[in-house]
């Protein structure tokens, strides 16, 4: 991304998930440029003003791990992705850890095997689940996630961490949040500032 025309070339970093990093905030309202895909874009060209970047975002809002793995090949890999960014554990509880942690390897191993940079995310806040309590729910999907990270030797941003790190401290997560399930433009910083730490 140092590299100066003639000689750099287009990177494209995929975005593939639910509804967060689609930009939903507050339901139906998707701000795309305060998202954290866009977040990241925003602090990349700061960073590397010669590059040409494309952010490419292939989430859909309601959608769980199972059916992002099924559109896999059609709608992420055909965009040829430098970097891959995965998060779907928000929504995978509704399926549960095996079925999951499945379509997750399928995607991990189907992006691995095409030469592609991959990222893993753990879940954003839903303020329904109390982050401090142990072995909840949205921690027993990073907890996987994490695993997975290891286990293939990919990167991994973890917000649930994070989030739960600011819950600890000072009891305000919501202020994070658009609504139970959606961060803000804040809660969205908090993403985009842990994956710029790989650049």
């Amino acid at each position: 991304m140092t590299k100066k025309w003639p000689n750099n070339r287009t990177i494209n970093l995929v975005f593939h998930g639910h509804s967060v990093p689609a930009g939903y905030f507050k339901t139906p309202i998707v701000n795309t440029l305060k998202s954290y895909p866009f977040q990241v874009l925003n602090e990349l060209k700061k960073k590397y003003p010669f590059a040409v970047i494309n952010i490419i975002n292939t989430s859909i809002g309601g959608e769980n791990s199972i059916s992002g793995e099924e559109r896999f090949k059609s709608h992420v890999l055909t965009h040829k992705p430098d970097v891959l960014f995965i998060d779907y554990a928000l929504n995978d509880r509704r399926i549960g850890l095996e079925k999951s942690k499945k379509a997750w390897k399928k995607m991990i191993n189907q992006a691995l095997k095409d030469g592609v940079k991959v990222i893993l995310l753990t879940p954003s806040p839903d303020l329904k689940i109390d982050l401090t309590k142990a072995d909840n729910e949205l921690e027993q999907h990073s907890n996987q996630i994490i695993k997975l990270s290891q286990e293939y030797e990919v990167g991994l941003v973890d917000s649930y961490s994070l989030f739960k790190e600011i819950q600890k401290n000072c009891d305000c997560v919501a202020d994070y949040m658009s609504q139970g399930n959606h961060p803000n433009e804040k809660g969205h910083s908090v993403i985009s500032t842990a994956i710029m730490d790989f650049f």
